[in-house]
């Protein structure tokens, strides 16, 4: 087993480029499955969740290749409509394909997917919405058996939960559909953006993507297009929470600093500097950090829940109390007892979460439960005295791209071992 360690104690200062999303990536890695020729995909990030979508599509008859990080995907020759199990376990967001492959094929056959154990995800407002579209869907022993006679039929949704994972489902299915679809309460976050883009690219008709209301006109084919994936701005928050915790100073390029503008007042509380263009973010970090009173993670364009874990990591050495409060997912705060044994100082009530910063983090062996908590490991290690050895980094692959080059490149220490 491979490892992370981290010596800390490092002022992070320097400039990097931020890599694609890796929650734009998957989605539209699925809509490829909708437009038959050869797609060609920018900016996608190398991560084990893109390797795990693209197993999917190569199982169900595409042909794809990378090259950097371009993945080119040609969706000529899909024959297959469902989704072993073993492949749907490797990451959450494999129920995205579902939309797609019905769309597609007429029926998909698929397990309920794996990934991060966040608390209850459940995936009924995605299934609702397909049966709306005229989705026959059963559920038997843990298999999903869906069907449509002829094509998928436009109507009117209402989300009861503006869900990311619904609303691409229903885009994907419903792009193809006969008639218009309305979508209510639909999610607003700037990967559903990506999304719809890449979509209109192939010849779709989506409207209102970035707002609460979508309206999809269904169209009778989508052909094949060239796309460059968004910057991933939970990946552009992480590495500003590694510049502040070490007192540094770096610059993200190639990053949409919009898609940050909930975050970037938070900094600023915590007595950063922060300098934003369109396209690159400056942070430059007091010698000690101050407390937030209060973060609500919240639906976009509201604080991401994704951002909630790296964060807190940085507020641990912060002067005075912080508190955060969980509004998407009930356990999310795995993450705390292994920075409590770096000594922080962190108390969780339910959905509550008080930290109160401490003078100093002390290296030790941890492991990341998820993806943002073993991020939120990687930034207490940066600023512990000693070393940090860090385990389960697989978590962190699912999103993070060779995090130890970028934070080698900042000037910080961290290192992939082997682990007997």
């Amino acid at each position: 087993m491979s490892v992370f360690e981290i010596e800390g104690g490092r002022r992070l200062a320097g400039e990097i480029d931020i890599q694609g999303a890796k929650n734009s990536s998957l989605p539209i890695l699925a809509a490829t499955l909708l437009g038959k020729g050869e797609h060609i995909i920018h900016n996608c990030p190398r991560l084990s969740d893109v390797d795990a979508a693209v197993e999917i599509l190569r199982y169900l008859g595409c042909k794809v290749t990378r090259e950097g990080n371009t993945l080119t995907v040609d969706s000529r020759d899909v024959s297959r409509w469902d989704i072993p199990e073993e492949l749907m376990q490797e990451m959450r967001s494999s129920i995205v394909f579902l939309g797609a492959i019905l769309a597609r094929m007429g029926k998909a056959k698929l397990s309920m997917p794996g990934g991060c154990e966040l608390g209850p995800r459940p995936i009924d407002l995605h299934l609702e919405a397909l049966e709306k579209l005229g989705a026959d869907i059963q559920d038997e022993y843990g298999f999903l058996h869906c069907s449509v006679q002829g094509r998928l039929k436009g109507t009117k949704i209402a989300l009861s939960f503006p869900s990311v994972g619904a609303t691409e489902n229903i885009l994907l299915a419903s792009v193809l559909s006969e008639g218009i679809t309305t979508v209510h309460n639909a999610a607003q976050e700037p990967e559903i953006v990506d999304l719809a883009d890449f979509l209109n690219r192939c010849g779709a008709k989506v409207s209102g993507a970035g707002k609460s209301t979508i309206v999809i006109e269904g169209v009778n084919s989508l052909s094949a297009t060239e796309h460059s994936v968004i910057p991933d701005r939970i990946v552009a928050a992480t590495y500003l929470c590694c510049g502040a915790v070490t007192g540094g100073e770096v610059l993200l390029k190639r990053v949409n600093s919009s898609d940050l503008e909930c975050m970037l007042p938070i900094f600023e509380q915590m007595g950063n500097t922060v300098s934003a263009s369109p396209h690159s973010i400056y942070l430059k970090a007091p010698k000690m950090l101050k407390s937030v009173r209060n973060i609500r993670t919240m639906p976009y364009p509201g604080f991401p829940t994704d951002a909630q874990a790296p964060l807190m990591a940085a507020l641990t050495v912060a002067n005075g109390s912080s508190m955060f409060v969980e509004n998407i997912f009930e356990s999310r705060y795995k993450h705390v007892p292994e920075l409590c044994r770096m000594g922080a100082d962190i108390k969780v009530e339910g959905r509550v979460c008080v930290v109160n910063g401490v003078s100093r983090l002390t290296g030790a062996v941890v492991r990341a439960e998820d993806l943002r908590g073993g991020a939120a490991l990687m930034i207490a290690g940066l600023k512990a005295q000693g070393v940090t050895t860090l385990r389960n980094i697989h978590h962190i692959e699912r999103g993070y791209e060779d995090a130890e080059r970028y934070i080698t490149q900042l000037g910080g220490s961290m290192k992939r071992k082997k682990e007997n």
